[in-house]
């Protein structure tokens, strides 16, 4: 019980590390001896001190002997910063107890580093936790490209937007402030060229605290679109790209706004190169024809819903899935691990989806 408890405060110091270590995970860790807590530290920042160390050096003297918890498997090889399987050998530590195995081939094998040299290892304690802290981080390992977050405020009838494209607001205040909160967690927020044209985002976080800096500001567009001086993107709050899938003279004005241009194939390219910039969390916030490209080239991996109860109506209106859908119920995509908060009259539902399942039938 008492690994449970110092590994539940090493998860809580991990997450201050959330909208600040990517493209590293999210580590926090706690020194203990004798049931007493006589260090505790983070990973604050990609390219500084790891989690272990911060711990350590707050521990001093107290360490030799002592017991650290880690979320993480102590990494073994060198990155920007040495070795922790290193500094927990020369604290005199004597026993190590962690949540996650390292997936990262380059810094795994920690456990049998820290084994060899008779230190008592355990791993796995509260590990389903402490992986979907770093879901974006593993999953970059397995994929190379970023984590889909694709959010939508939406009506009653599952409408974006009426059908001259107008939509704000659909929900309310309350859901709007949450979404701000959801965006400072991100390294990127993305929109497709009609979203960019019809509502002129700002794709900032004003609502919230940021801890670390702006996401970067990303556009999805064929080609680049016609450029107006009024774009909410071209202000200095935080940089902007645009990924097209051709380059044109339109691209000239953008650019000299400060505006990154990139020539991408695809949606799947423009991912891994968000991934490769440091962005491993995208929260995209649509329009209805973006999220319909993820959801059927099966590119999104989370989904938030924001749900007022109104309705819009019509043929011609916004879809949340402005594409060809799915031809049978077999084919649905499904949501796991469903989330539900009631935000005034509105209410938000979160979900990891699923886009390969087996369906009973029968029931």
């Amino acid at each position: 019980m008492q690994d449970i408890q110092w590994m539940k405060l090493a998860l809580k110091l991990a997450k201050k590390g959330i909208g600040r270590t990517h493209p590293n995970p999210r580590v926090g860790a706690v020194v203990v001896k004798d049931g007493v807590l006589v260090g505790k530290g983070w990973h604050q920042c990609a390219g500084e001190a790891h989690a272990e160390v911060h711990a350590l050096n707050d521990a001093g003297e107290q360490a030799k002997g002592a017991t650290i918890y880690v979320t993480l498997e102590p990494c073994s090889g060198f990155g920007r910063t040495p070795p922790c399987t290193q500094a927990i050998l020369n604290a005199g530590i004597q026993r190590v107890v962690f949540a996650s195995a390292d997936p990262n081939p380059a810094m795994a094998a920690g456990e049998a580093v820290l084994k060899q040299h008779g230190l008592d290892v355990s791993g796995g304690v509260l590990s389903h936790e402490a992986d979907a802290l770093n879901r974006p981080f593993f999953h970059y390992l397995n994929t190379k490209r970023a984590y889909v977050i694709a959010k939508a405020a939406i009506s009653l009838d599952g409408k974006l937007a009426t059908r001259q494209h107008h939509s704000q607001w659909i929900t309310g205040k309350q859901s709007r402030q949450h979404v701000h909160h959801l965006r400072a967690t991100c390294d990127a927020i993305m929109v497709g060229a009609g979203t960019l044209r019809d509502d002129n985002p700002s794709l900032t976080v004003r609502d919230a605290r940021l801890r670390g800096t702006p996401p970067l500001r990303v556009i999805i567009a064929t080609h680049s679109p016609e450029f107006r001086d009024n774009y909410q993107i071209l202000s200095s709050e935080a940089p902007s790209i645009m990924y097209v899938h051709a380059n044109s003279p339109d691209d000239a004005p953008w650019q000299q706004a400060g505006v990154t241009i990139v020539q991408v194939n695809n949606l799947q390219a423009a991912l891994e190169d968000l991934a490769e910039r440091g962005c491993l969390q995208v929260l995209v916030e649509g329009g209805g024809t973006l999220h319909a490209s993820l959801f059927e080239q099966e590119l999104a991996d989370e989904l938030v819903l924001y749900q007022a109860p109104v309705l819009i109506g019509g043929i011609n209106a916004v879809n949340l899935w402005h594409g060809l859908g799915i031809a049978h119920m077999s084919e649905a995509v499904r949501l796991l691990d469903v989330k539900r908060q009631k935000l005034g009259v509105d209410m938000m539902i979160r979900g990891r989806l699923s886009y390969h399942h087996e369906t009973n039938l029968n029931t």
